[in-house]
């Protein structure tokens, strides 16, 4: 595999992460932050924006997977993979933990 295999497998992990909390919380009828509120990442979205943005995020993240070779990359590319996992959960961890609530 090429390195870009491997850059496209970290992100792939950390696209389809992003999808599980905008997704969750778009079903769910809650406000939860986006790129697209005021202030970016920080205010809250409506459900439906949060619902289509984690299915762009799914879209991504397939795609993502697909150019990684992620099926048949072998144990460096899942590691990566998780890697892109653990990266993405720590930051959200630490960008939510303080939204706001309305």
């Amino acid at each position: 595999m090429n390195w870009y295999h491997y850059v496209a497998c970290f992100f792939a992990g950390m696209f389809l992460t992003n999808v599980v909390p905008h997704f969750l919380h778009g079903v769910s009828g809650d406000r939860f932050p986006t790129p697209f509120a005021n202030p970016p990442g920080k205010g809250l979205s409506s459900p439906t924006l949060n619902v289509l943005w984690a299915l762009f995020n799914l879209v991504v993240g397939y795609l993502l997977v697909r150019v990684g070779k992620l099926s048949s990359g072998g144990d460096l590319a899942l590691v990566i993979f998780f890697a892109g996992i653990v990266a993405i959960s720590t930051m959200m961890s630490l960008q939510f933990r303080e939204k706001q609530t309305q």
